[in-house]
């Protein structure tokens, strides 16, 4: 018995790029980064946080949303297996590329935090401070 599975969590590295083969599939690539916490050990040493990029593949459906609703800075959820290829690329030379296909993707940013966030600046302290003074913003009490 075998398994290949891979569960993944993390944040989209750049706009994803969608492609539709000639019979009109299409196929997403979405890069994904993945961050662990760095650390102090008990005798004092610093280990910094690493940071793991993984190239995702998504395929028809998942494809076609990733087109639509994710963007670069979304968080997502992927599950799916590890594949590795080889290729040569224009000089010849042997290349070897891992991917992650994609069986079930899941956005884990808020639709409207998503959004907000593409539209509209980030408001300055000095705004957030300026309306609370003014008595702008809603209290939830």
């Amino acid at each position: 018995m075998s398994l290949n599975k891979v569960m993944l969590i993390g944040n989209v590295g750049k706009e994803p790029e969608v492609r539709y083969l000639d019979n009109g599939v299409a196929v997403a690539s979405v890069v994904l980064a993945t961050t662990e916490r760095g650390y102090r050990l008990q005798n004092g040493t610093e280990v910094p946080e690493r940071t793991e990029w993984h190239n995702v593949v998504l395929w028809r459906g998942l494809a076609e949303t990733a087109e639509k609703y994710v963007h670069k800075g979304d968080k997502l959820f992927i599950e799916g297996k590890i594949r590795s290829r080889s290729y040569d690329d224009q000089n010849g030379v042997k290349r070897y590329v891992t991917e992650i296909f994609a069986d079930n993707m899941e956005m884990l940013t808020p639709r409207n935090q998503s959004a907000q966030t593409r539209t509209q600046p980030a408001a300055s302290p000095q705004a957030d401070a300026a309306s609370l003074q003014n008595g702008n913003e809603d209290l939830p009490f």
